[in-house]
């Protein structure tokens, strides 16, 4: 146990849900403009989990009009409303970068069947 798990602990969210690469996710982000506050959903596959503790992030990446559009989500931010699982991919690796050089059909992950 490190000297800062003290302090970060009172942080860490317990309302997320068990997240794994190849998973299909929505996040909702809470977005600031103007003065106003909304909630913007950003639905994808996550590539990448790195870190651990308070610094836990994860990387989500979607096709948008053609384009492939990243964003890195701390797992833990209050700017992060909630992440809801659609459904589970079923992969090998733990990092899925690879799905970089891919688009459209390549790009899919096989939903993971649960028995």
């Amino acid at each position: 146990m490190k000297t800062t798990d003290l302090v970060d602990n009172q942080y860490l969210r317990s309302d997320l849900p068990d997240l794994r690469a190849g998973d299909e996710v929505k996040v909702h982000v809470r977005v600031v403009e103007s003065g106003k506050e909304r909630i913007q959903i950003f639905q994808g596959n996550i590539i990448a989990i790195q870190g651990s503790g308070v610094a836990e992030s994860y990387t989500v990446r979607k096709l948008s009009y053609g384009v492939g559009v990243e964003r890195t989500f701390p797992k833990h931010s209050p700017a992060v409303a909630k992440v809801e699982l659609m459904h589970r991919g079923e992969v090998r690796r733990a990092k899925l970068y690879f799905l970089r050089e891919r688009t459209g059909k390549a790009a899919k992950i096989r939903e993971k069947r649960e028995s």
